[in-house]
């Protein structure tokens, strides 16, 4: 039976918790990136920043673009074999309009997707979360399998690539494998279980729903659907991860392509694992250290790595809250429309 119970709508309170997240968190990486330029003289930052013409910004705002493209095809694909009866265009928006909570905790925000996906078709959490499932471990694993590569031409490695790049395959298997995801949410349920406290209820209902999610991951086991999914992930990522080459070479400081992309998809993979919010904080941390380990100056490695990250990063936030409003008025209206 289809649910077709009104769906949650935020509080005012919790909008404005959201919105004070993402700009405290943007405040924070600001403050940090300009503390950083100023212990080693904002001259040399400032000399260059000043390298880059408009032409090559716009030039790694599109292959970020490109990356996001990618990857909302990829979206759409695994609705249309969930049996979601939305249009390219509308899983796009759903996609794409979720950035701008990619900077809440765990990026759990961008579960709103599934929230714009009730109203439109009536479809309860369990049956879309597969979704965000399949969406999170496809990038994992083009990711992990994009680092693996950089780094075996690359002609130096870097200090725990291996393990990260062994995590990430890891959790994009157990995610997409029903059996088991199935029973570490009974595991999580049972825990949770044995306490009445209001947050560990809400715990419990979690691992529950988890659990009922995970028997419909069942129809993406069809034979190359998961390669497809890879494939235009490594597409994506590498257009971003090639656009951090590109910035390199443009700012003198060319370490090679294949380690370019392995600092930038490593820093991005470990930013991730930290569960900060967006990776913020330690994807740059870690990209600053990386470039200085490759005898790269601060005067150079701090700003393009906030440059990267603007174009990256911040560019989908941007992109996110353009389209997040256009994404809850059609979802508003196709569900005053379906009561």
């Amino acid at each position: 039976m289809t649910d077709t119970s009104p769906p949650p709508v935020a509080s005012a309170p919790r909008k404005w918790r959201d919105r004070a997240l993402l700009i405290g968190l943007l405040a924070l990486v600001i403050a940090g990136l300009i503390g950083a330029a100023a212990a080693t003289g904002w001259e040399e930052t400032k000399t260059q920043l000043l390298k880059l013409a408009p032409w090559q910004f716009a030039a790694l705002l599109g292959l970020s673009l490109f990356n996001y493209g990618f990857r909302s095809l990829r979206w759409h694909v695994f609705a249309r074999k969930l049996g979601l009866p939305l249009t390219f265009g509308t899983n796009s928006l759903h996609f794409l309009g979720g950035f701008a909570m990619s900077v809440t905790p765990g990026r759990l925000g961008e579960l709103v997707r599934m929230r714009w996906i009730r109203r439109e078709t009536g479809w309860a959490f369990e049956r879309t979360a597969p979704l965000v499932l399949m969406d999170r471990a496809a990038d994992l694993s083009a990711m992990a399998i994009i680092l693996a590569l950089a780094l075996a031409f690359s002609t130096t490695g870097i200090a725990g690539g291996i393990p990260v790049t062994a995590i990430a395959l890891l959790v994009a298997f157990v995610v997409t494998r029903p059996a088991i995801l199935s029973h570490l949410a009974t595991l999580g349920h049972r825990a949770t279980g044995h306490f009445t406290g209001r947050l560990t209820g809400r715990f419990a209902r979690l691992f529950a729903r988890v659990r009922r999610a995970a028997r419909s991951l069942d129809v993406f086991s069809a034979p190359g659907l998961m390669g497809v999914a890879t494939v235009i992930g490594l597409i994506g990522w590498f257009a971003e991860g090639y656009a951090f080459h590109l910035l390199l070479v443009w700012m003198g400081a060319d370490i090679g392509l294949a380690k370019a992309i392995a600092i930038f998809v490593f820093a991005t993979l470990a930013g991730g694992l930290t569960g900060a919010p967006g990776g913020v904080g330690g994807a740059e941390a870690a990209m600053i250290a990386l470039l200085s380990l490759e005898g790269i100056g601060l005067e150079t490695s701090i700003p393009a790595t906030a440059i990267i990250r603007v174009t990256t990063l911040w560019f989908a936030i941007l992109i996110g809250l353009v389209l997040f409003p256009i994404a809850e008025r059609q979802s508003k209206k196709h569900a005053l429309e379906n009561h």
